[in-house]
């Protein structure tokens, strides 16, 4: 055998080596840019536990927890089970206002019962005047929002002279409807506060899915107290909305619900 052939001999197997290696390599490649995509997490998309149609009729179990839905946003609100409280989502962590007004921590084991999060990337920025109570935020509001026809997920930082919250009690089995659990709300009045109040504007055609309009919580910038909205007036405050595009809800597989009657 010539010193060619012999340099043929060893240069097709190393040839053959070589495509097997660089073959491997890219699948390996495409595998981790996968994954990778896979751990993105969609910015764009409010994502919501339930419906409010199955909260007013007393549905207060659940079966997402609180870990779980921190995978799909960092800013949110919602309730506990049993309807023990309000719940404010804000930069990835989850408060649960219970009836003394104060603000806890919540357990990734916690579960929802009904929800709204996504993760906030603000598009547009405004100031309103100061002295607005939250009828005449609402109706700025109105004139800020480029379309009545999508999902806003809306944060308002700064001072307020006047925030009126509430809190709901846990209720025990048998449920009672949304609206007796809300006759024992217990109000709170905070005066001259610095905080945060983030909520939602949803379209008219929700239905039962949502309430449509305006749905807000609040907290206080110390973490300590807050609460779901029902009147305000504004101090020095900017306005941060996120144009939320897309909607996902998860409804409950428990048994409870897919025999509730909801219609």
């Amino acid at each position: 055998m010539s010193l060619l052939d012999r340099r043929r001999g060893i240069f097709f197997p190393l040839c053959a080596l070589l495509l097997v290696f660089l073959a491997a390599a890219f699948l390996a490649g495409c595998a981790q840019e996968g994954e990778a995509e896979e751990t993105v997490p969609d910015r764009e998309t409010l994502y919501q536990v339930s419906t409010l149609g199955a909260l007013k009729a007393g549905f207060y179990d659940g079966d997402v927890t609180y870990a779980e839905l921190g995978e799909h946003g960092d800013a949110g609100l919602g309730t506990f089970e049993g309807l023990d409280g309000e719940m404010i989502a804000l930069d990835g962590a989850f408060y649960q206002i219970k009836t003394d007004g104060k603000a806890y921590e919540v357990s990734g084991t916690a579960v929802a019962p009904f929800a709204m999060v996504t993760f906030f990337d603000a598009d547009l920025t405004a100031q309103p005047g100061q002295g607005l109570d939250y009828e005449g935020l609402q109706s700025y509001l109105d004139g800020v929002l480029p379309s009545r026809n999508l999902f806003y997920t809306i944060k308002i930082e700064g001072r307020f002279a006047h925030v009126k919250a509430r809190s709901v009690p846990a209720q025990d089995k048998p449920y009672p409807p949304l609206s007796d659990a809300i006759a024992n709300q217990t109000v709170f009045e905070l005066e001259e506060v610095e905080g945060t109040m983030v909520g939602f504007w949803c379209p008219a055609w929700v239905g039962d899915i949502n309430a449509p309009g305006y749905h807000m919580h609040f907290i206080t910038a110390d973490r300590s107290a807050g609460g779901h909205v029902l009147d305000l007036v504004l101090g020095e405050v900017d306005v941060y909305i996120d144009e939320t595009p897309d909607f996902l809800m998860q409804l409950p597989e428990m048994e409870e619900f897919l025999d509730a009657g909801l219609d």
